[in-house]
């Protein structure tokens, strides 16, 4: 749900839906608690899509969140001070009306210093810090094969978190790769005073005020994202596997290209058409590439989240050592 660097009076990092949590009242489409890191699966639409029934139109109102990312609870496997397992069997149905066997397992663990360390350099001085690693699985449990016939499916990890006007998410990308940088329309183009694209990085302005998402491919993604707000002086680190050359990820578009999505997302909230809002929050996104397993076969995506509290001089040093010298925050 969320992480603090400073005990049970410290801020909190992810966005927790307090109102809706206190409500207690259940979505029959979608409950949006919240969280810092949730554990979905892709694609979200198209004729792999989980998120609408077979036959039925692909429009929000039979938009639909599957009880196994939603309300189900998960088995407590193990447990101890800094890790703990969580795994859950489900049966779910893609818009093709293929069923899928699935078996899901996370494993989370706090890290201590030194690990954390070991990817930001030393954190010394007025500098608070959480850290954790997450290991999302997907086993295959039926009796066939899972190919591009009966749908593939992905491992599909959101973080949200607290926007605000002084929030920017930078990502670096692989200036060498293939085809687009970055698509910006989603929800409609990103407008530039939103977003900029300057020696290897992408600026993306996160407040909570302009519903936008953008997305990089599999070759442009380095695995590496990050969000830096100046006035709470918070800088946010995310760190997943980068994919290899020729893997594919689910995409939500046209039929003819339905594994050519992207492998990293970013996404900002805002008023929707009706001028509601359902946070704000921001969110940044991960996905697996496509899973194409036999029975009993499994795919593990790994990302790692760190949150460091502090000085502005002192943030900015450590993201430079993380992302290089030719970031601006």
């Amino acid at each position: 749900m969320t992480s603090t660097s400073s005990g049970m009076q410290g801020p909190s990092y992810g966005w927790i839906n307090r109102k809706f949590i206190a409500e207690g009242k259940l979505s029959a489409q979608f409950n949006n608690f919240g969280g810092e890191e949730r554990f979905w699966m892709g694609p979200e639409g198209g004729l792999n899509s989980w998120f609408f029934a077979p036959g039925a139109p692909q429009d929000f109102p039979h938009w639909k969140v599957p009880a196994p990312f939603d309300t189900d609870v998960f088995e407590l496997v193990e447990k101890s001070s800094v890790r703990a397992v969580f795994s859950k069997d489900v049966h779910l149905v893609n818009a093709r009306g293929v069923g899928f066997e699935v078996g899901m397992k996370r494993e989370v663990t706090i890290l201590d210093k030194s690990e954390i360390e070991s990817m930001t350099g030393p954190l010394e001085g007025d500098l608070y810090v959480v850290a954790y690693t997450s290991s999302n699985s997907i086993t295959n449990r039926g009796p066939f094969p899972w190919t591009e016939q009966t749908g593939l499916p992905s491992v599909w990890m959101l973080g949200m978190f607290n926007p605000s006007e002084t929030t920017t998410v930078f990502i670096p990308y692989n200036k060498d790769g293939e085809g687009i940088i970055v698509k910006d329309d989603y929800f409609g183009k990103i407008p530039p005073d939103r977003l900029r694209i300057e020696d290897g990085f992408i600026y993306f302005m996160i407040d909570g005020k302009f519903r936008s998402k953008l997305g990089l491919p599999a070759g442009r993604t380095l695995g590496l994202v990050g969000a830096y707000d100046s006035e709470a002086g918070l800088l946010t680190i995310l760190k997943t596997d980068v994919p290899n050359p020729g893997d594919r990820f689910v995409k939500w578009g046209e039929q003819e290209d339905a594994f050519g999505g992207d492998a990293l997302n970013s996404y900002n909230d805002g008023p929707t058409e009706d001028g509601t809002i359902m946070g704000p929050f921001f969110e940044i996104e991960t996905s697996s590439p496509c899973a194409t397993l036999s029975p009993g076969q499994t795919l593990t995506h790994t990302q790692t989240t760190i949150h460091v509290h502090g000085p502005k001089n002192a943030l900015r040093e450590v993201a430079k050592r993380v992302f290089g010298p030719g970031l601006t925050i």
